[in-house]
């Protein structure tokens, strides 16, 4: 019996005005979850902070709790610069973890506002920095 390797993991990024577009390919688990978070906070912090964030996940074959968790962190991020995550092309996998965790409605909650960004730096926080 041959044991194939696990999907690489890519993420692939278009930057239209107002949207950040990133798309998972593989598993989002343990040994590729800070990659996602490492690259998504780098793209939110270049340049001007979008308006939306949309994950495509139409590529992912797993998502295990950590990833689960790098979804709620990248959230967090985003409504923080007053961005809207949005988590498009859902696989069974992901929606089915979205759901017996009854996460779903928190991370696709429109931004807080406008005003949300003042509050990091009030805090002595930045985006790339704060958890």
């Amino acid at each position: 019996m041959t044991t194939l390797p696990p999907p690489e993991f890519t993420l692939d990024f278009v930057r239209d005005p107002g949207t950040l577009t990133v798309r998972l390919r593989g598993e989002l688990d343990y040994d590729t979850s800070d990659d996602l978070l490492d690259a998504v906070l780098e793209q939110l912090t270049a340049g001007q902070a979008p308006r939306d964030v949309r994950l495509d996940f139409g590529d992912l074959t797993w998502i295990d709790s950590t990833g689960l968790s790098t979804l709620l962190m990248i959230h967090r991020r985003a409504s923080t610069l007053g961005a809207t995550l949005h988590l498009e092309n859902r696989p069974a996998v992901l929606e089915r973890m979205l759901l017996m965790t009854n996460v779903l409605d928190h991370l696709t909650a429109p931004a807080a506002g406008e005003g949300a960004g003042a509050e990091l730096e009030e805090d002595g926080f930045s985006g790339a920095g704060a958890t």
